[in-house]
Order: C-alpha cells, then structure tokens, then sequence
C-alpha cells in the first residue's frame, strides 16, 4: 500500500473479481477509525463490487473515478471500527 499525503493508496489494479473487493473489505476492517484509502482498481466490476460491498459492511463511498480502463474510489472506515 502506498501513500499520497495522509491517503493511503491500495493499488488493486490487475486483480480480478472478487479480489479487489475482498482486498478492500481486509484494508477497511485493519484500518484506523475514519482513515481514508484510496482504492486504485482496472477490474470492470471493481465500480460496483467495491461500492456495494461497502454499503454492505458500513464503510463509507467518498468517491469514484473512472477513467479509461482504471476506477479510483476514495473509502473510509467506519467510526469506532475495532482495530486489528
């Protein structure tokens, strides 16, 4: 994982369904309370999957870009997530 300032970059690109959402869901569930990562996915799915699957488990969208092949999707973890 790397880092662009205080955001945190998960490059997921070149994984294919599910891993980029299940990946993501790993680095939300370890992530400090409220830490911002941003999800860096070439996984056509990755736009729906990542976004539902954060929907699901209470993780907050901050946004998504898509362009060309590549998505950006900008999450946070939940406040008062327990941290592993």
């Amino acid at each position: 994982m790397g880092d662009l300032g205080d955001l945190k970059v998960l490059d997921l690109r070149g994984l294919k369904c599910p891993l980029p959402a299940l990946l993501a869901k790993r680095h939300l569930v370890r992530a400090e309370p409220g830490e911002a990562i941003m999800i860096l996915a070439d996984d056509p799915l990755a736009s729906v999957d990542i976004p539902h699957m954060c929907h699901r488990e209470g993780f907050a969208v901050l946004g998504l870009i898509e362009s060309g092949p590549e998505t950006r999707i900008t999450v946070c973890s939940r406040p008062g997530a327990p941290v592993s």
